[in-house]
């Protein structure tokens, strides 16, 4: 098994930065993808931002421009780099892995137990 642990939540205004962090509590032996999704009161949750395999990234239109999706594989971590914060941004974010572990297993999806961003004045 795998704990993803997130990091980097909290309260900023309007036009602020966060940064979050998400951090695998152990080596991986194939990562097929990392992400943020995020969760508003009353809505699902949604995927924001993912990091593919081989690099390549994606992004919701309604974070496209402002935030930044960066992994680093020689530490299992995936950040989040979120500008010009809306109060829409409100909501728990929730780090996401899609790995295998170890040769030989099947991939399976992890999630982290979720830290808050609160966007207000």
């Amino acid at each position: 098994q795998v704990q993803l642990v997130e990091s980097g939540g909290g309260l900023v205004q309007p036009g602020g930065s966060l940064r979050l962090s998400c951090a695998a509590s152990r080596s991986i032996f194939n990562i097929r993808s990392m992400a943020w999704y995020r969760q508003a009161p009353g809505n699902p949750r949604e995927s924001v931002a993912t990091v593919w395999g081989g690099g390549g990234t994606n992004y919701a239109d309604s974070v496209q421009g402002r935030f930044t999706i960066s992994r680093d594989n020689a530490k299992n971590t995936v950040s989040l780099q979120m500008n010009s914060l809306k109060p829409e941004d409100t909501a728990v974010y929730y780090c996401n892995g899609i790995y295998q572990l170890t040769p030989g297993v099947p991939f399976r999806e992890y999630w982290g137990q979720g830290t808050q961003v609160t966007v207000s004045s």
